[in-house]
């Protein structure tokens, strides 16, 4: 676990020194708040005091930055010739795929923090209903851990950040849009219930909602171990 912390820290004191990651918080609060505040379909036309569009919003807008944000994770390693350097030292497998999958979700985390005042906002034009936001944040953090993690697998696949970005987007879509279409086109069944159950959408809406269902975390807690456990995989494999 120190070996973890050290790593982390290493990766926050790289991104935090770098602009593109302040462009990529402002790029976030922009398409965030134009969709919220702006758009024909914002928080005022809804009329209602609560964040399930935000919480929306928010989703598909890390959709396309999560990618973006770890392409760079295992292939500018891979590229650069670090990973066997890191590698060769005392530092294990899974506390490199640890520390990247931790420093990335504290940098995600942290833009959810730039949506606070939405919820503050919201709290004065009309009674919003607290345990319900917490979960939607709880949501919101589930599914980026599954982006994160599949960025991760996918850096890991990869030989370049760009391939990367295209292979966690192409997966990324499969969890979001594909597999409930599948479910809805097969109509019943088993292969309905499959499908239905691998659709990160399906577990979304509840927690955004406000619906706490234990099934939902254990579904987000194992696509994220899924693919950490993938990544792990293929970054040994790359030592051989």
């Amino acid at each position: 676990m120190n070996t973890v912390k050290i790593l982390v820290h290493k990766e926050l004191s790289t991104t935090f020194n770098s602009w593109s990651i302040y462009i990529g918080y402002t790029l976030f609060f922009c398409i965030c708040g134009f969709f919220a505040w702006l758009s024909n379909n914002n928080l005022f036309y809804i009329g209602q005091a609560n964040m399930m569009q935000v919480f929306n919003i928010i989703n598909w807008t890390q959709f396309f930055l999560i990618p973006a944000l770890t392409m760079k994770s295992v292939a500018d390693e891979k590229r650069n010739g670090t990973i066997e350097l890191l590698l060769t030292k005392p530092v294990r497998t899974a506390d490199l795929v640890g520390s990247k999958f931790f420093s990335n979700l504290i940098i995600t985390t942290l833009a959810l923090v730039l949506t606070f005042p939405y919820c503050l906002t919201l709290s004065f034009l009309g009674e919003m209903d607290y345990g319900a936001v917490l979960l939607g944040y709880l949501g919101v953090i589930a599914m980026s851990s599954c982006y994160i993690s599949i960025g991760i697998f996918s850096s890991a696949l990869s030989r370049t950040a760009v391939s990367a970005f295209f292979i966690s987007l192409g997966i990324g879509l499969c969890f979001q849009f594909l597999f409930g279409v599948l479910a809805t086109k097969i109509g019943t069944g088993i292969f309905a219930d499959i499908f239905n159950y691998l659709s990160m959408e399906e577990h979304f809406d509840s927690l955004s909602r406000g619906i706490f269902d234990s099934r939902d975390l254990i579904y987000f807690g194992s696509v994220t171990t899924a693919f950490l456990a993938l990544s792990k995989f293929f970054i040994c494999k790359s030592r051989f």
